[in-house]
């Protein structure tokens, strides 16, 4: 039996002389959390959107399981949308239920799985009354519940965490891990890079409609520029040396970046001749830099 991989291979889309996206390829491999980051307007909407089929492609291919994707196999998806894709004027219950029996499920089950999902996201006292009247927050928690209530295969998510407090979104990440852990492929987009940094085994940087950059963290991260922390009462001793540039420095702290081929020894031996050192460590660059220095490359390649 193949391996439950998600698959977006060589998709394009136009729309008149505007480029949505030009030939995305990424995978989402079982029980993975893969996070889909990109600025306003990148594509990664419309990614979901094929992928869901809500959307038709120009060209390439959606495919699960090696197989192309097809109505039966996108009632298998749990699809969270960016914009709230439910009924105002329906209780959160009977819409949950509703949503369950049109996957397929049967009243009895459908009602269980959505009293289910109801309590784990904290919407018990919510249960009876209409989505309209819920705040936004607990709003997007039924959204998530309406993607969870068929138990699905593979789960796309557009901003699940968008409008989140500080607790719900601390649930969120819980259901989002167990998911994955349970086996299932897991792909969502967001702005918050803190927390795609914090949750996800791999990531996905899209500039432009095109994938530009992908891998785990780590990976990503060394293949940004070297950076030292430098920790001395001794200022202004960096400035003029070749290979290094002061990116901040705050106090008798500094942070410098190195270019390729820059021996650090020789970064320290000068720190070193201008006073004493408190502190000389790399740092690695957080996902907020690592996606402003792919995404200001690629703008000013295209």
């Amino acid at each position: 039996m193949p391996e439950r991989v998600l698959e977006i291979d060589g998709i394009s889309k136009r729309y008149g002389e505007v480029v949505a996206l030009r030939d995305m390829s990424f995978d989402v491999r079982a029980g993975e959390l893969f996070g889909f980051v990109g600025s306003n307007g990148a594509g990664k909407t419309t990614t979901m959107r094929i992928a869901l089929g809500v959307l038709a492609a120009d060209s390439g291919e959606v495919r699960w399981n090696g197989r192309t994707v097809d109505l039966d196999t996108r009632r298998r998806i749990g699809y969270m949308p960016e914009e709230r894709g439910l009924y105002p004027r329906m209780r959160v219950l009977d819409q949950l239920v509703y949503l369950a029996e049109l996957h397929g499920m049967g009243t009895n089950e459908a009602h269980k799985s959505a009293e289910n999902w109801i309590a784990r996201l904290g919407l018990r006292d919510r249960r009876t009354e209409e989505v309209q009247r819920l705040s936004l927050g607990n709003q997007q928690r039924v959204q998530l519940a309406a993607a969870l209530v068929h138990e699905p295969d593979v789960l796309v998510l557009d901003e699940p965490f968008s409008g989140l407090d500080p607790v719900a979104v601390d649930v969120m990440s819980q259901v989002l891990r167990e998911k994955a852990s349970a086996g299932v492929p897991v792909v969502f987009s967001s702005h918050q890079l803190d927390l795609v940094e914090r949750l996800c085994d791999r990531v996905g940087i899209v500039s432009a409609g095109s994938m530009v950059a992908s891998g785990t963290v780590d990976e990503l991260r060394s293949g940004g520029q070297s950076r030292l922390v430098v920790e001395s009462p001794a200022t202004g001793w960096a400035a003029t040396l070749r290979g290094v540039r002061v990116v901040e420095q705050d106090g008798t702290r500094c942070v410098l970046e190195l270019a390729d081929g820059t021996d650090d020894q020789a970064v320290l031996h000068a720190a070193l001749a201008a006073g004493p050192v408190h502190e000389f460590s790399r740092q690695r660059p957080s996902l907020t830099e690592l996606f402003r220095n792919v995404v200001t490359t690629e703008g000013r390649s295209t």
